[in-house]
């Protein structure tokens, strides 16, 4: 229970990874506080994890909007008694291109999401944890940062700056005893990842184990993380157990890249 007493602000929570941290927090002993855009998704979630709405709160939330952004925080603060992390899942990865053929508006459109709305959600969380006397926070980065391997170059040069972004913050907010880390997954075996072998499979006329191949033949571990994997990472950064470190990033990806 190496969360035990602590409480949590989940950003962008659906049936994916975000659903998959929320569940491994509160086995661990945690409450949390769900958001997203969809109300209707956090409430099936929230259902799903903790029947008895004990431990589990949501509030829909919009990381665009400052005052949404702390509502979402309040809330936390409120139900629980105070926030000792946040969990910043929630970010605009549907975005497809490069250079020459990417839109320069999906461009400002995902930096806007995926860095901006990303701070937005730490200064909204930073003033209850500072209560707390100090937290964790954990950015949810991605492989795609460093290593192309899809045509979203939008996408991963925002994971960079959120990357780059991470630094700045650990070192100004750890004198606050709030410590700022990432989790950088590469492909994820979730409902996105399982559509695209399945499109994948059907637009190319394969079976979707030779998908899967391709994907797992440059992983030593053979095999896709899942979002469970993924997220005992994030807990682990959430508890004391990590009360050391700050300013780092952990790739969880079967050793696909090995920088």
């Amino acid at each position: 229970m190496i969360l035990e007493g602590k409480t949590l602000v989940l950003c962008g929570v659906g049936t994916g990874l975000g659903s998959e941290i929320a569940r491994a927090a509160v086995r661990d002993g945690a409450n949390v506080m769900l958001g997203a855009r969809t109300e209707s998704q956090l409430e099936l979630v929230a259902k799903q994890i903790d029947p008895s709405g004990e431990r589990v709160g949501f509030a829909s939330t919009d990381i665009g909007d400052d005052a949404r952004a702390q509502a979402l925080c309040q809330a936390a603060a409120d139900r629980f008694g105070g926030v000792d992390g946040l969990v910043q899942i929630a970010a605009l990865d549907a975005v497809f291109g490069g250079i020459e053929d990417g839109a320069l508006e999906d461009w400002e459109r995902t930096y806007a999401t995926n860095v901006v709305g990303s701070v937005r959600m730490v200064r909204a969380a930073l003033p209850h944890m500072k209560k707390r006397g100090g937290g964790s926070v954990v950015l949810i980065g991605s492989q795609a940062w460093t290593l192309p391997s899809t045509p979203q170059a939008a996408y991963g040069a925002s994971k960079g700056a959120l990357m780059s972004a991470m630094y700045y913050m650990a070192k100004e907010l750890g004198p606050h005893k709030v410590r700022v880390n990432t989790v950088v997954p590469t492909w994820m075996w979730g409902p996105p990842v399982e559509l695209f072998v399945k499109f994948s499979a059907k637009q190319r006329e394969i079976s979707e184990d030779e998908v899967i191949k391709e994907i797992t033949d440059k992983m030593p571990l053979g095999e896709i993380p899942a979002d469970e994997d993924v997220a005992e990472a994030v807990v682990f950064f959430c508890s004391d157990r990590a009360r050391m470190i700050t300013g780092q990033s952990l790739l969880v990806n079967a050793g696909e890249y090995m920088p």
